[in-house]
């Protein structure tokens, strides 16, 4: 391949199979589509695209009520009314009023850019559809002006989903799709070695069996994230948590639980257990 692949960076460990759906997304001009569980590193892989590549990165969130156009331009009849009504602004001319959005900018800037397209899911089923057009032709117009903006540099599109619902397939035959698989035990010790270097090897084994322990358990029905886990160390290590102690119990679980049910359950878990090991 003859353009600048994507390597990873010293934050951000990608697995070769995402780095190869990285790179083949970008030979083929094609929007990279991953889905992932919460903290599996969805939406920090674009801005690691973008680091990696010295490109500039450009988010549009997505919500329940967004709109593909909003990605486009937004044109702002209300401050122009404001305006003509208040202020002594020239109101005929309609580009003033005509704000690019994510999508619109990502066309308009004169270097290749990183656009993130983050949560597409969350959106209704007609978002995905109402993108392919833009998205295959890289071009779309202002109808108030009736300007064209055509992309000068192909943006890399990285669009994330939570797989909180179905993608219409028309869309889905427009993108390459990695799914990022939670990370296993041995690559989540170099994750964590990233961010706490320094970090002793006896309480890096305790708390990577807690934390898949934790995972594991049938009753927790929000399982505790990557983020929430370097967060957790970071606490263990602020108060001086010795390897030892996580034998015998799991310090500050609030840091890695947050639905009381699955607190309970946990905490009941480890009582069975202590009592186990005393008869």
């Amino acid at each position: 391949m003859s353009f600048e692949q994507f390597t990873g960076t010293d934050t951000y460990l990608a697995s070769a199979e995402l780095r190869d759906a990285v790179n083949v997304a970008i030979a083929l001009e094609r929007p990279l589509l991953i889905r992932g569980e919460p903290g599996t590193g969805k939406t920090m892989l674009a801005e690691a695209i973008a680091e990696d590549l010295g490109l500039e990165l450009l988010t549009w969130n997505v919500k329940s009520t967004s709109k593909a156009r909003d990605g486009l331009y937004v044109y702002d009849t209300v401050q122009r009314l404001n305006d003509a009504r208040f202020g002594d602004r020239d109101v005929s001319d309609i580009r003033r009023y005509i704000k690019l959005g994510p999508l619109g900018r990502a066309f308009s800037e004169p270097r290749r850019v990183v656009l993130l397209i983050d949560e597409i899911d969350k959106a209704d089923m007609e978002f995905p559809n109402d993108l392919l057009h833009e998205l295959d032709r890289m071009s779309f117009m202002i109808d108030e002006t009736g300007e064209t903006v055509t992309a000068r540099k192909r943006p890399i599109v990285v669009i994330t989903s939570n797989n909180e619902k179905e993608l219409p397939d028309a869309f889905l035959r427009r993108c390459v799709f990695h799914y990022i698989a939670f990370p296993d035990e041995e690559l989540m010790a170099d994750i964590v070695r990233v961010h706490h270097p320094d970090l002793e090897a006896a309480l890096l084994r305790q708390v990577l069996i807690a934390f898949y322990w934790l995972r594991d358990q049938p009753e927790v029905r929000k399982r505790p994230s990557t983020s929430e886990l370097i967060d957790w160390i970071a606490a263990l290590r602020q108060a001086g948590i010795a390897a030892e102690r996580m034998e015998e119990e799991l310090p500050f679980l609030g840091v890695l639980l947050k639905r009381e049910q699955d607190f309970e359950a946990v905490n009941q878990r480890q009582v069975r257990r202590r009592v186990g090991r005393v008869n």
